[in-house]
């Protein structure tokens, strides 16, 4: 079926890319924390990653709580090499544990190199991922995950492990062949228009008349390459997050600011960025989300 207005076409993009669960009641998710899952062990001493999760918590691009409350961001081996392999490992570890996806470091420090069944499916978690608020890079059917010296078992480990274990969960469980199919055309045919939106390490300039344009005012600089602004309240940061994405550009939400990505290479001047997000702004006050 064509859809009769942008608007509508918004829409179908956004049921498209979510979970067949959400697909008619995406409006109506909490974005409530179901809680932290403990750690268990097995009996060598090491975590039992496959034995934690029984359930998990609503997508965050579904309307769900993001994993993380701050951007969770890659740190350097620095003067500690050796803890820093200790971490990577059990990143990797856990990951193949739980999803059983080929893990391991990536060739950049920083980050573990995940394999995905294909590019649809590492797209997809990029986006997904992103909005956990979880630092995530994907290229073809790879995708990569942070990682650091300074990373906890209990708590940075836990939660890169956890990201991949949900994300991965809602794409394998709640997607049927034929949605992955539409998904990748849906990719497909939004690259033709525009490239994926996402952030670089030197995008630091606002788009000029951003605020004029959208009404949001940007947040003090937080986070190279993401542009921090102010929304009313949580749904109208959590409708508008979910609309970027739709509309291939990568989005995340710290409570009730939207974080946007500026990238100087793909994107000049952000012109991409403010257009588009003037269109969702004027939408969401179309309909008094805003």
């Amino acid at each position: 079926m064509t859809p009769s207005s942008p608007y509508d076409a918004l829409q179908l993009r956004i049921k498209t890319i979510l979970p067949a669960t959400y697909r008619d009641c995406y409006e109506d998710v909490q974005p409530v924390s179901m809680g932290s899952a403990g750690l268990k062990y097995s009996p060598d001493g090491q975590v039992a990653w496959n034995e934690i999760w029984g359930s998990f918590c609503d997508l965050a691009m579904a309307g769900g709580p993001p994993h993380k409350g701050k951007l969770l961001a890659p740190g350097s081996p620095g003067a500690d090499p050796a803890r820093y392999q200790q971490v990577t490992a059990e990143i990797c570890r856990g990951i193949t544990l739980i999803t059983e996806l080929p893990a391991q470091p990536s060739s950049t420090p920083g980050w573990v190199q995940v394999e995905c069944a294909d590019p649809v499916m590492a797209g997809w978690l990029l986006r997904a991922i992103t909005m956990e608020n979880v630092a995530v890079r994907a290229h073809g059917n790879l995708l990569e995950l942070p990682a650091g010296p300074a990373y906890r078992i209990e708590k940075e480990i836990k939660n890169v492990i956890t990201v991949i274990a949900k994300t991965c969960h809602y794409w394998v469980e709640h997607m049927w062949p034929s949605q992955e199919q539409a998904i990748g055309e849906l990719f497909a045919a939004m690259a033709i228009d525009t490239p994926l939106l996402e952030p670089a390490p030197d995008g630091t300039t606002a788009p000029a008349d951003l605020t004029r344009l959208t009404g949001l005012t940007p947040e003090p600089w937080l986070y190279p390459g993401w542009l921090g602004l102010n929304c009313p309240d949580v749904p109208s940061a959590v409708w508008l997050i979910r609309a970027l994405v739709a509309s291939n550009i990568l989005a995340r939400r710290e409570g009730t600011v939207l974080y946007v990505p500026l990238n100087p290479t793909t994107d000049p001047n952000g012109e991409h960025l403010s257009r588009a997000l003037a269109a969702l702004c004027g939408f969401a006050r179309e309909r008094q989300v805003l």
